[in-house]
């Protein structure tokens, strides 16, 4: 019960993204009374569970390097109050970033439990909320002027196209809840990845249903109620309420977001990027809705721009601004109650220790080693007593980040059961070589398992 407890504000988080997102992805069709309100959401609950469940694990792995909540009820008040900002909002019929909401939130637990916030993570989500409405922006404009001259040059009946555009409109729906339970599961689950209170198990011979999986099926099901119970009034604001569309153009916005958030959640276009020595895209949970935003403007700015309804597009970029805000003030306050006033562990402190081999990493990182060979060699308890040690060091905040990462203990002993009981789907057979050549070591750190791993 304690668990299904904790859980509950992801459940929570779960289905406000239902609420408010679903409208990214059928808000246009259902805006120009193309689909009815219950087809749209049976199709959309329906492919946020199939996305969430199949590829929703690599936007994940960007979170928790943003901020690894490590305590189930520092958890529950992240997603709690990510989920309670974005209520807010749906409240206010705006269609805001859930993934900027999360993103608020962990950035609160951050400071609050004295962890350095990842930099390199954080400012690789921020750059992806400027160029996801601009990528958006581009493919709407461009299948704007494709689908126009098709059209020009094809002649169709106008009940034949109806048909079409209708059909269409479906096919780009079920796209886009796939890709939206792909990308942005991360944001309802992913604070829970540190303190999953699941365990991997088989269903059938050669399957296994991952620890992971369990946790986003559960999340994909409070984003699919989320549809069903309280959605409909954001999709009809994303539908008319920034400019007047077509029911092509409504199809043309939802194939554009849902482009744009599977270039963000594909690990299988990584890997195929990665091994033909391309640029990779970051896998980050992007905000939904402003894919959506972006395509509407595309198109209107095809048309000449007069069609955009700007006043209440500035609401929604207000929106925009002040969700990741509000969830990181909301959840720094809301951390300090439940420590001090409910007494429950909201962080799980870590311990450090700064050996040779440590030393001799960061070296090779370009971190000056010299001051840092004064200190203590013994383990250090406690993220706030290590940095206390490193404060009189001249240390950059980048410096720092480095040294609390190389230095944190993660004692991970690679027995041979363990690893015969993990989710290889996905891995090459070289990778699969490699990890089985490490059977029976042990690490004092992950980055030491990375590297050896790497050596092999």
């Amino acid at each position: 019960m304690e668990i299904l407890f904790f859980l509950s504000s992801g459940l929570f988080l779960g289905w406000s993204l239902g609420a408010n997102d679903a409208a990214n992805v059928f808000g246009t069709a259902v805006g120009t009374n193309m689909i009815k309100f219950r087809t749209a959401a049976i199709v959309c609950s329906i492919f946020i569970v199939l996305g969430a469940t199949i590829s929703g694990a690599g936007a994940a792995h960007t979170l928790g390097r943003l901020g690894s909540v490590n305590a189930l009820a520092g958890a529950f008040t992240t997603a709690l109050c990510a989920g309670l900002t974005v209520y807010a909002m749906t409240r206010l019929s705006l269609p805001v970033s859930t993934s900027q909401a999360i993103v608020g939130a962990i950035v609160g637990w951050n400071l609050f439990s004295g962890f350095p916030t990842d930099l390199e993570s954080l400012i690789k989500i921020v750059v992806t909320w400027v160029a996801c409405p601009l990528l958006a922006a581009f493919f709407g404009a461009l299948l704007y002027q494709v689908v126009s001259k098709l059209l020009k040059h094809i002649r169709v009946h106008l009940l034949r196209l109806d048909a079409y555009t209708r059909a269409g409109l479906i096919l780009a729906g079920a796209m886009g809840a796939y890709s939206l339970g792909a990308n942005n599961i991360a944001n309802v689950m992913g604070v829970f990845l540190q303190a999953n209170p699941f365990s991997t198990f088989s269903v059938a011979d050669g399957f296994q249903f991952t620890a992971i999986q369990q946790l986003f099926l559960l999340g994909a099901i409070a984003v699919a109620v989320g549809v069903f119970t309280y959605s409909h009034r954001v999709m009809m604001k994303v539908g008319t309420g920034l400019m007047p569309l077509s029911p092509i153009g409504a199809w043309i916005v939802v194939v554009a977001h849902s482009i744009v958030l599977f270039l963000f959640a594909s690990e299988g276009l990584e890997h195929f990027l990665a091994s033909h020595d391309l640029p990779t895209i970051p896998l980050v949970p992007v905000s939904s809705s402003q894919a959506v935003v972006g395509a509407v403007i595309g198109i209107g700015l095809m048309k000449g721009g007069s069609a955009i309804k700007w006043r209440p597009l500035l609401n929604v970029a207000s929106g925009w601004v002040s969700t990741p805000l509000i969830a990181c003030l909301l959840c720094f306050v809301a951390l300090f109650f439940m420590q001090n006033v409910f007494q429950q562990q909201v962080y799980v402190d870590h311990v450090y220790r700064l050996s040779p081999a440590v030393l001799d990493r960061l070296q090779r990182q370009g971190v000056e080693p010299g001051p840092l060979a004064e200190l203590p060699q013994e383990r250090v308890a406690g993220v706030s007593a290590f940095r206390n040690l490193l404060a009189d060091k001249g240390l950059s905040r980048q410096a720092e980040h480095q040294v609390l990462k190389a230095a944190r203990l993660a004692s991970i002993d690679l027995q041979q059961d363990k690893i015969e009981s993990l989710d290889m789907n996905g891995f090459t057979a070289e990778q699969l070589d490699a990890v089985e050549a490490l059977a029976g070591r042990e690490f004092d750190y992950r980055w030491a398992l990375s590297e050896a791993l790497a050596a092999q």
